[in-house]
């Protein structure tokens, strides 16, 4: 293998009889580094905002959340007071949800109204998402709403603790007079004490408000429609989840935060790999400068073909020379690549210098990096297989045909 390898690299790095074979040589390294370049730094923009997204989803989202398998509402038993106590369970909470028409001054809109109890802001990151007012939902036996970022834009709602917000919900029970319907719904007020901005989805859907406010809305006394759990981080979620669910039993649901939304995960995922194969699909395009370059180097040398089978070389050791040849070129451009593709990838980490367009109204500044280990490996990974190929073809064709015709004349002579 030594020797292959020895000529392969002298191919590669002296000067050929034609110079456009060391352009082409340079063109298909650039290529490959520049398709590498491009993967380390697209799969690392993308985990940068899967990142963020998460971090945002947790400031919402609990670790884990427990739902009933049938109806809207359960009366936590017993087995709660057993997950409660279990260990890896940091804090638990219950909370009650239902949609609502939401009036203020003359302005309405429909929202889920979510009633959480004190517990809520440990589960979740919450008050660190409220960029206007307190994160209080009950002072001096008052209670107060945090409302979405799209709700107050609705509602135009302001913090001024004089125009209250008015919550309409329909009776769970009782007939609808037609005469009067206003005698269908459950009205209550309250005062918006502060403004929520997480993401799109949840900041034009959510109010928060307490639990009691909203069982005595709806006419509960200890009904909760979801309980959600804060982990200890240095237990296992999927053990804990495993045995909530064990104590549980089949009648209740138990989700991780992944599984919570996991469409738009399944989303994230699929636009991420969309894109790998793409670039990917580039990168073997790229790639069919190696096949030009070694086409080429095989007929430029073709006299020391000619000589190192008259030294007793085989034909398998001869295509082996230039199949090295083509991966010399795949792993030199493959390791430029991930190198500047890091380096590229870091200094955006480091200091921010590719900016979002309309900075400042992002919760983000600049596009976020997320490089990790496996995407580098798996470029590297890609880009050898696909450089192995590009090899194998003019190799096994042009060199097996070349290699032919030259037995030929040499048993002629």
């Amino acid at each position: 293998m030594r020797f292959p390898l020895y000529i392969a690299r002298r191919y590669l790095f002296t000067r050929k009889s034609q110079n456009a074979i060391n352009i082409i040589s340079g063109i298909s390294m650039l290529g490959v580094a520049v398709g590498a370049m491009a993967l380390v730094v697209i799969l690392s923009v993308f985990n940068g905002f899967d990142e963020v997204v998460k971090s945002l989803f947790n400031s919402f989202d609990p670790d884990i959340r427990i739902t009933a398998t049938q109806g809207k509402v359960f009366t936590p038993d017993e087995r709660f007071q057993q997950v409660r106590k279990l260990e890896g369970v940091a804090y638990f909470s219950e909370v009650l949800e239902e949609n609502a028409l939401l009036k203020y001054d003359e302005r309405q809109h429909i929202a889920t109204i979510k009633g959480v109890d004190a517990s809520f802001i440990n589960v979740t990151g919450i008050d660190s998402m409220v960029y206007e007012g307190e994160m209080i939902l009950k002072d001096n036996n008052r209670s107060y709403a945090v409302v979405g970022q799209g709700v107050a834009y609705n509602l135009q709602i302001g913090l001024n603790f004089i125009n209250p917000l008015f919550v309409y919900m329909p009776k769970r029970v009782g007939r609808i007079n037609l005469a009067n319907p206003d005698d269908a719904f459950r009205r209550q007020y309250i005062f918006p004490g502060a403004i929520f901005a997480i993401e799109q989805d949840y900041d034009s859907k959510y109010v928060i408000v307490p639990i009691e406010f909203m069982r005595e809305l709806l006419d509960y006394t200890s009904e909760a429609s979801a309980v959600e759990l804060k982990l200890d981080p240095a237990y296992n979620v999927a053990e804990t989840q495993d045995r909530i669910s064990e104590i549980l039993g089949e009648g209740f649901l138990v989700q991780n935060r992944t599984q919570q939304n996991e469409l738009f995960y399944k989303v994230m995922r699929s636009e991420k790999w969309a894109i790998f194969l793409i670039l990917t699909f580039i990168l073997v395009i790229a790639s069919f400068n190696i096949i030009g370059s070694l086409s080429m180097l095989i007929i430029d040398k073709k006299n020391d073909i000619r000589s190192l089978r008259n030294m007793g070389a085989s034909q398998k050791l001869i295509g082996r020379i230039f199949l090295l040849e083509g991966w010399l070129i795949s792993i030199t451009g493959s390791v430029i690549g991930i190198v500047l593709g890091t380096l590229i990838s870091w200094l955006q980490d480091r200091f921010e210098l590719l900016k979002l367009s309309g900075s400042g109204t992002f919760v983000i500044d600049a596009y976020p990096v997320d490089l990790q280990l496996g995407d580098v490996l798996l470029v590297w990974i890609t880009v050898l297989v696909i450089g192995f190929l590009a090899a194998l073809y003019p190799v096994r064709q042009i060199s097996k045909k070349y290699l032919s015709e030259l037995e030929g004349r040499e048993s002629g002579q």
